[in-house]
């Protein structure tokens, strides 16, 4: 059991305050803290592991990378609250945030380029692991062909889940951070005849819907370029109404380290109760999950849904 002098030993250090600082609102990589730290990244795990053991922090290992979260609300909380009240000014604070933002504005700009880059490809990249054609006939199955009032495609990259969903939906948006990937979706959906379907250049944690403004939400093998996945399904919850659902296909736990340099991955797929927990925070059931055999990787459909009595009137 531990004890508070446990967890007062483990803060007594100002590196390992400033982790704590960093983590509490955003998950983030050992390479990360280590850059807004000016640490090296043994340093920096032996004061993660510090913290870990104190229960202060969570480590996960994913291929070479180890991600470091928030340990128990329960623990973390009252410790959070204490350090709140005592804080003063802390210019620490204020300076590890803003290099924090500058780290993350850089591999923000690194994967937007990569998907400029890559646009052309993108269908083809996304069917190097196993047949698209099984993803969406499982993703349609899941969906059923009932109507829908309002479909979000979320990382909609050359409009493919628009083009296969949008037809039963009566309104559709498409969003992507990336103007190649819009543009080639635009004629892709022109060519369909898809005129209901809307396109807009956004940010996946900044969606430009309303609350409770869909009923169906998508993230189709978009995840694991997330920097922030948990953050990308809440913001994706919040556009959700009452019943909606958000269905998410990705790749299962995986060690093809390769994949985060040639492809642009950030994350080596998810486990199912990784998505769970992801679902809760969001407010979300999780309903069912799919998984679909592939040899060299696994794809998993994950379907969470809003609790409340559905909108008819949304559907009519």
């Amino acid at each position: 059991m531990m004890t508070a002098l446990d967890i007062f030993r483990a803060l007594a250090d100002a590196t390992r305050l400033r982790i704590l600082a960093l983590v509490r609102t955003m998950e983030l990589s050992v390479g990360e803290l280590a850059q807004v730290l000016g640490q090296s990244q043994p340093r920096v795990s032996r004061h993660v592991k510090i913290l870990a053991d104190a229960g202060l922090v969570e480590r996960r290992k994913e291929g070479s990378w180890v991600f470091v979260a928030k340990g128990d609300a329960d623990r973390v909380a009252p410790v959070l609250a204490a350090l709140d009240a005592w804080r003063d000014g802390d210019d620490w604070a204020e300076a590890d945030a803003a290099r924090l933002a500058a780290v993350r504005a850089d591999r923000a700009a690194a994967a937007n380029a990569w998907f400029e880059t890559h646009a052309g490809e993108w269908d083809a990249i996304r069917s190097l692991h196993i047949a698209e054609s099984e993803v969406e006939a499982a993703m349609a199955r899941v969906l059923g062909a009932a109507p829908i009032a309002r479909l979000v495609d979320i990382g909609t990259g050359t409009g493919r889940m628009l083009e296969l969903f949008a037809p039963q939906a009566k309104a559709a948006l498409g969003i992507d951070r990336s103007s190649e990937m819009l543009r080639l979706a635009r004629a892709k959906l022109a060519e369909r005849g898809l005129d209901h379907a809307e396109l807009r250049q956004a940010d996946l944690y900044a969606l430009p819907l309303g609350d409770a403004a869909a009923d169906v939400a998508v993230f189709h093998h978009v995840l694991h370029f997330a920097q922030q996945p948990g953050a990308a399904i809440a913001e994706a919850a919040r556009v959700l109404g009452p019943a909606g659902r958000l269905l998410i296909a990705d790749f299962a736990p995986h060690d093809r380290e390769e994949l985060r340099a040639q492809e642009g991955h950030t994350r080596l797929g998810f486990s199912d109760d990784q998505i769970a927990v992801w679902f809760a925070a969001a407010g979300l059931v999780l309903q069912r999950d799919d998984t679909l055999e592939s040899g060299a990787l696994t794809v998993k459909l994950w379907l969470g849904r809003k609790p409340g009595a559905q909108l008819e009137a949304l559907a009519a």
